[in-house]
């Protein structure tokens, strides 16, 4: 596996000063946004996936182990606050369960079974995508799960930063006819040899914020390139709103606060009465009409 060689650049990397070795780290994370680059059609079919399913009531849930299990968790829990998502929309199953995100649990990934039996006790069916994620493409449990939510009709997308050519060898064909997308930017050999958390865990990263992000902006999350469909679930994020508000109508603070109240604390219902001059349920219908969409709520599409 390309993720498991030798990285020639940095052989010596032990003899080396603390900023020479940043700079040669530095050098090889620069990499990385180039590989997803070539990833770019693939990742859009993932996106358009991840669409349709959430129109329909669908779930998003990643899958992995390790690292990848973490940054799948990870951009599950970051969708609720920052896009107003329901929990169970997107989901994050990490091997080993919750304690594996604070402590490594050895031997979790090590057994197929084990994603499967995961992805039984989530009712996987025909409306959901799946989304395994495997820096080294071969880990058991992601393997195991994506292959079981195929079998169960859900759609599946796999992130690896192995070559694409790899799911052709006949060793992964089982997994291959379980995919539906593969997304593989190939970041080359890490800066310590099999240190997956460096620059398969920065590409992975990126892919999901781009799978997630492009959703939710096609699902009318955002307005302009701001988040309007925030949970005001602290005083940061009502302070947020309240901004958000402020630049996009050019009302003061207090006029922001108080369409704010008014809209019963809803950005995108408080946008369209500012911006449309109508009353507050005027501006629910709208909405409603545009399926959440505020510029064409304001508009009157």
């Amino acid at each position: 596996m390309a993720t498991e060689q030798r990285n020639s650049v940095s052989m010596d990397i032990d003899s080396r000063s603390v900023e020479e070795i940043l700079v040669l780290i530095n050098n090889e994370d620069k990499k990385v946004a180039l590989a997803v680059e070539t990833q770019i059609h693939y990742i859009a079919n993932a996106v358009e996936l991840v669409i349709e399913t959430l129109r329909n009531d669908g779930r998003l849930i990643y899958v992995g182990a390790g690292t990848s299990g973490r940054l799948g968790v990870l951009d599950a829990v970051e969708c609720p606050p920052t896009f107003g998502t329901e929990p169970e929309m997107i989901q994050g199953l990490i091997a080993g369960g919750e304690q594996a995100m604070f402590r490594a649990q050895e031997g979790a990934e090590d057994h197929e079974e084990n994603g499967a039996r995961d992805i039984d006790n989530k009712n996987i069916g025909e409306n959901d995508v799946v989304c395994g994620i495997a820096a080294s493409l071969r880990t058991p449990y992601v393997v195991g799960a994506v292959r079981r939510a195929k079998q169960l009709g859900a759609r599946t997308i796999y992130v690896t930063t192995n070559p694409r050519s790899s799911f052709y060898l006949p060793e992964f064909s089982n997994l291959a006819s379980a995919v539906d997308i593969a997304i593989c930017p190939e970041v080359g050999p890490e800066i310590i040899m099999g240190s997956t958390r460096m620059k398969s865990g920065t590409a992975q990263k990126l892919v999901l914020n781009m799978i997630t992000t492009a959703a939710m902006i096609r699902l009318g999350k955002v307005y302009e390139n701001m988040m309007i469909d925030l949970q005001m679930t602290n005083l940061k994020l009502r302070e947020r709103a309240k901004r958000i508000i402020m630049i996009i109508t050019r009302v003061s603070y207090d006029e922001a606060t108080d369409f704010l109240t008014k809209s019963d604390f809803h950005v995108k219902t408080a946008l369209v009465m500012i911006k449309a001059s109508v009353s507050r349920e005027e501006a629910r219908l709208r909405l409603i009409k545009s399926n959440g969409f505020v510029r064409a709520a304001i508009e009157g599409k």
